[in-house]
């Protein structure tokens, strides 16, 4: 028989079928693994007000005469994914709100804002801070502890690099005058709220965060907390002081929570956020440093394509005009504040 004379074997072969294949079983259940995840049609969307050690407060059905808080954990399919406070989350489970039940978040909605920062300015890895926030309020004091123009330039640079608008609130104005320290941001349109240790300006600010979710962000020991107390009094965030020989604030508030701010029968949410001494713009990208500077970001309009803006820069629009004293002081102290951070990132 010839080597291509196949009749035998073929006959061998018919004897067989895929009946009698062997697969092996799954050493780790009886089931195969899959990627499909379930849709989860029937899930409740909530806003995520508060985390504590794995575990989040939920607000489902806000506004609404079934509004509840829920406490959920969040679902394996996220484990590689944050929640933070402020991001709109579904929800599947126990979702009552009763005692001792626990629900959990099996999706994040899209964030309209994220607001971040860095450990120092070359640690590009980002700590959020909250999210879907549309305004940030930067509390500094007049005195004890001092103001510092560069920490309230980085809120502004992470304010405007995350789409939020900013206000600013100095407290203590009793202790010294603020309008040097406030001529610093001349140039920027900043709505301003001036607040004395035994005269803050409750109605006013309440007026502006209504209808919004503000953030706030400030120096240890500036008053942050007790503004939060004072503008929602069921918040009870802890206060603290400074150091009289240091100068520098006690951490009080140790985790970012949201708080309902009730004034003239509307609502607005108070996000109040850990008083930090630092805010690392690693993850910023340079590019977008320039939009906290609106008075000079019109001037660069007319800088070379490729500008830096440094003082090494050939034919800047900015330094030009500072130079020619079309911008005042305080354009050249806002130049400087923006060279500053632009040397971060050269």
């Amino acid at each position: 028989m010839s080597w291509w004379d196949t009749d035998d074997e073929d006959e061998e072969y018919e004897e067989y079928d895929e009946a009698d294949v062997r697969i092996r079983p799954n050493r780790r259940g009886s089931r195969p693994r899959t990627k499909v995840r379930p849709e989860h049609a029937d899930a409740e969307t909530g806003f995520v007000l508060g985390v504590d050690r794995g575990r989040y407060t939920v607000l489902v059905d806000e506004g609404d005469p079934d509004e509840r808080e829920i406490t959920a954990a969040r679902a394996s399919e996220l484990r590689r994914k944050s929640v933070v406070t402020g991001d709109h989350v579904d929800l599947v489970g126990d979702t009552s709100g009763d005692e001792g039940t626990l629900a959990r978040i099996v999706r994040i909605r899209e964030r309209t804002t994220l607001l971040r920062r860095s450990a120092d300015d070359t640690d590009a890895v980002e700590r959020v801070i909250v999210a879907n926030a549309d305004q940030m309020l930067i509390v500094i004091a007049a005195a004890n502890p001092e103001p510092r123009v560069r920490l309230v330039d980085r809120y502004l640079v992470a304010a405007y690099d995350a789409g939020i608008a900013p206000l600013v609130c100095v407290t203590k104005t009793d202790l010294a005058d603020p309008a040097p320290f406030l001529a610093n941001f001349a140039g920027l349109d900043l709505p301003v709220f001036l607040s004395r240790t035994d005269d803050m300006p409750l109605d006013a600010i309440s007026e502006r965060l209504v209808g919004h979710r503000t953030v706030f962000v400030g120096h240890s020991g500036v008053g942050k907390s007790t503004l939060v107390n004072a503008l929602v009094p069921d918040a009870n965030r802890a206060t603290g002081h400074v150091n009289v020989v240091t100068g520098r604030g006690r951490h009080t508030s140790s985790s970012t929570v949201s708080l309902r701010l009730d004034h003239d029968g509307r609502t607005g949410w108070v996000i109040d956020t850990p008083g930090v001494r630092s805010f690392g713009l690693g993850h910023v990208d340079p590019a977008n440093i320039l939009g906290a500077f609106a008075d000079l970001a019109r001037v660069a309009e007319d800088c070379p394509r490729g500008c830096t803006h440094l003082p090494d820069s050939p034919d800047c629009a900015i330094i030009e005009a500072v130079e020619a004293g079309e911008l005042g002081e305080s354009g050249r102290v806002r130049l400087d504040s923006l060279q500053r951070l632009l040397a971060t990132f050269a």
